[in-house]
Parts: structure tokens; C-alpha cells; sequence
């Protein structure tokens, strides 16, 4: 199985390019700024495990009205 080092390669700056995507939108959320939904224009809200107990189904981290977007987080 020969693997493609330009396919390979461009996958890795992709993951890169993504992951610092997300990083700095969580920040941008957790500093409190207004971030849209990529998919639904919605702002994107973050919900902490105290908000979370009261709705039993939304997991804590970011996400949107919608929940098209959603990222989960683990705090401790």
C-alpha cells in the first residue's frame, strides 16, 4: 500500500487550517463576542453544565439555536 505524500500532505495542512479555525472561534465565543452560525446565521451560545442540567438533551460546549452547529467541550 503506497501512500500519496501530496495527498497526505494536504490533508495535514486542512486538519491544521481547521482545528485553529475552531480554536479561534471558541475563543471569540468564550470572550463573549457575537459568532454566526456558518449554517444558519444564528449566534452561537456557549452552555455551560449549569445551563445544561436544566435541559437534559444539550450537551456543554458552543453551539446554535439549530444545533447545526455544535462543538462539546469537557470542563473541569
Amino acid at each position: 500500500m503506497d501512500i500519496d505524500l501530496k495527498k497526505f500532505t494536504a490533508l495535514q495542512k486542512n486538519s491544521k487550517r481547521s482545528f485553529f479555525q475552531q480554536k479561534k472561534l471558541m475563543q471569540q465565543v468564550m470572550m463573549g463576542k457575537t459568532v454566526l452560525c456558518s449554517e444558519c446565521k444564528q449566534p452561537l451560545k456557549l452552555v455551560t453544565s449549569r445551563e445544561s442540567t436544566a435541559e437534559q438533551d444539550q450537551p456543554t460546549g458552543i453551539t446554535c439555536e439549530k444545533s447545526c452547529t455544535t462543538i462539546v467541550l469537557d470542563f473541569v
